[in-house]
């Protein structure tokens, strides 16, 4: 008999899957720095969060005796589960480093910034949550990126009509 050939397995380094974006943030902050923290979440929440039941619109963080926790994050619970069930949008804790957590209550703190979740994510198995650190937009900022944007699409269109030609 002759012995099989497999090829060596892809090594999984910095692979990522995408849950939940949160696209309002984009428009409602300027972000400033980004951090990349763990959920403690329970069992039924990460099968939740493989199902694709996850929302972080409205959802923010806060520095709170020396945790960071998430707030208003909704994940729906396991479809297949049986007597266990969690709370939806309970407020979960954030897994970061001590010299993160310090950083983020000085600049909380003193320049009146927030902490926002943008994106989360599986990386290597985990889920990961990004959070950033964002000054509120006022209304006239908000308009100014949309007239931006909106420039920018024209523009491109401009560029395509003219290589089409």
């Amino acid at each position: 008999m002759a012995a099989k050939k497999t090829e060596p397995r892809e090594a999984k380094s910095d692979e990522t899957q995408p849950i939940a974006d949160n696209r309002k943030a984009f428009h409602d902050y300027h972000i400033l720095e980004t951090f990349e923290a763990g959920i403690a979440l329970l069992g039924t929440e990460v099968k939740g969060i493989r199902e694709g039941q996850a929302n972080l619109r409205d959802s923010y963080a806060r520095v709170d005796k020396g945790e960071v926790w998430l707030f208003n994050v909704h994940i729906n619970p396991y479809s297949h589960r049986g007597y266990v069930d969690h709370d939806p949008r309970r407020k979960r804790r954030l897994l970061l480093h001590k010299y993160e957590i310090r950083k983020l209550i000085g600049k909380t703190i003193e320049k009146g910034l927030t902490l926002v979740p943008t994106r989360l994510y599986f990386k290597n198995g985990k889920v990961k949550v990004s959070i950033a650190l964002a000054r509120g937009k006022q209304e006239h900022d908000k308009r100014e990126t949309l007239r931006r944007r909106e420039i920018d699409r024209e523009t491109r269109a401009a560029v395509k009509e003219r290589v089409r030609r």
